[in-house]
């Protein structure tokens, strides 16, 4: 073969790879949708692949690059995703019309042999979603949470004993990784009925696998960007780096504690118990088989979901009044006025701290665990008053860490103000304007369990100790582009002293 011919072949098969992958990027023009332009292999996404850019900042650029724009047509890697700004098209898409949005949309669907614990709610499909929510729902209710919440106060008790030991050592503390150790060891304790012992052994085993999974290591970045840009791909590499540590550890805690409780009739009305309960009557599950594997990746997902996101929120929220000395001083003086003797702290008087309340709002606001909601469209559809028709399995993305810095909706969105909560400003916003837990039938099932633990946590060390900045905290915040969810590059470093009363 002549050198013109090797030539030839290698000019068409660079053509058919590049027109593979760019074959349907005329996608949103055809559909009258403005956006950026993509590129081969990555789509908009190259410098998220590369690990350049975080992804929060990115939706952020293209909501303001497309000011005027309801929607905005993108692609990661060759699938087309809808960025939905407006609050009434959103409303539609998590409200309204959900029957027609009740599917997250996990690229490529959930799979019990590649990825064993990606089963779980906050991923499955309608038709395996709907009864599961049904049936973990009642572990979540108002009067569960009472139940859970001495527990969640023994934990705090834990909290500021440590708290205690780090102070006396003098030195700068990160705040990071004393909120995962305390959220970790209180969904150990309310979720599985188990001592995680976070707080009180250096060498948990649970806080190493809370750190595996959020660790923004290579292999976890390979991984998330192959299911993101290559999802074809995704069942083979998976087979290659499989989470083996993580799958075994949860497999085997789950399936011991079960075996554990029936052998010794132990109930506690947790999230174990009502997958137990889902196991001896799977008929509530339909023709859904309840498989260990399916079982499994509940637990998995609460564990993670509910030490993670609630640890991000008490860290960034110690960050803000340590900047802001001034709400920290307002926010001690209303937990003093609640809790004057001791630590009588109760369910009721969480709930009316008032002040309280809108510092963690404030802390969601700024700091969003999540960047964007996903959905995906399970029929063609006709976004309301507009022309935008769209098919069935549609990528919808809601930028909520954009709009959530949105200038024209929270001015000066840099600024921590707790009085963007207050009631005339709440009324004044439109509702779909914050969305820190979702809304709708898919959104956190677990969001008013993250809203206790999180703020007894504040209330516990806000109340006994003072926090401030010192020469190691990263002014200004600075994303780190590797994680997988928002945190800062270098960790939150904060100086905590012992307030001292007469």
């Amino acid at each position: 073969m002549g050198f013109f011919e090797i030539l030839c072949i290698i000019a068409t098969t660079f053509l058919a790879v590049y027109y593979y992958f760019t074959s349907n990027y005329d996608f949103w023009k055809s559909c009258g949708i403005r956006g950026p332009k993509p590129k081969p292999v990555f789509g908009n996404f190259k410098d998220i692949a590369l690990n350049n850019k975080f992804i929060g900042d990115y939706l952020l650029e293209i909501y303001n690059k497309y000011k005027d724009e309801s929607v905005i047509g993108i692609f990661t890697g060759m699938t087309p995703i809808l960025i939905v700004k407006n609050p009434d098209l959103i409303k539609d898409v998590l409200i309204k019309d959900f029957s027609k949005f009740a599917d997250r949309g996990n690229s490529p669907p959930v799979s019990e042999k590649v990825d064993p614990l990606s089963q779980h709610l906050a991923a499955l499909e309608p038709k395996k979603w709907r009864p599961l929510r049904t049936c973990l729902s009642p572990v979540f209710t108002s009067s569960k949470l009472k139940e859970m919440f001495l527990l969640i106060s023994k934990c705090a008790d834990h909290l500021e004993q440590y708290i205690e030991k780090l102070v006396s050592k003098n030195e700068p503390i990160e705040c990071r990784e004393v909120a995962a150790k305390y959220t970790t060891d209180v969904i150990g304790t309310c979720a599985f009925g188990i001592e995680m012992n976070a707080l009180s052994d250096e060498n948990s085993e649970f806080r190493k696998i809370g750190k595996m999974l959020f660790m923004p290591t290579w292999k976890n970045n390979l991984r998330l960007n192959i299911r993101r840009y290559m999802p074809q791909l995704y069942k083979i590499f998976s087979y290659m780096i499989p989470q083996t540590e993580v799958t075994q550890f949860f497999t085997r805690l789950v399936m011991d504690t079960m075996n554990y409780r029936e052998t010794n009739n132990i109930i506690r009305h947790d999230i174990i118990d009502a997958l137990r309960e889902l196991k001896k009557n799977p008929d509530k599950m339909g023709d859904i088989e309840m498989t260990d594997g399916l079982i499994t990746s509940q637990v998995f997902v609460f564990f993670a979901a509910g030490f993670e996101t609630s640890s991000s929120v008490i860290s960034h929220a110690l960050y803000e009044l340590a900047l802001n000395q001034q709400i920290q001083d307002m926010l001690r003086e209303e937990i003093q006025e609640y809790v004057k003797h001791g630590n009588n702290l109760t369910y009721e008087k969480i709930k009316k701290m008032n002040y309280l309340d809108k510092v963690f709002k404030e802390t969601l606001r700024k700091y969003p665990t999540g960047t964007h909601l996903s959905r995906k469209s399970m029929s063609s559809y006709t976004f309301n008053n507009t022309t935008f028709n769209i098919p069935k399995d549609q990528m919808i993305w809601i930028p909520m860490f954009a709009i959530h810095r949105d200038p024209d909706i929270y001015p000066k969105p840099d600024v921590f103000d707790p009085e963007r909560f207050n009631d005339e400003a709440v009324q004044a916003r439109h509702p779909m304007h914050y969305l820190p837990f979702g809304d709708g039938p898919r959104n956190c099932i677990g969001a008013r369990f993250a809203i206790y633990q999180t703020k007894i946590g504040l209330v516990r060390i806000v109340q006994n100790y003072k926090v401030e900045v010192c020469d190691k905290t990263q002014i200004p915040y600075i994303i780190d582009p590797k994680a997988p969810v928002l945190a800062p590059k270098h960790g939150i470093h904060l100086r905590i002293t012992k307030i001292n009363r007469t």
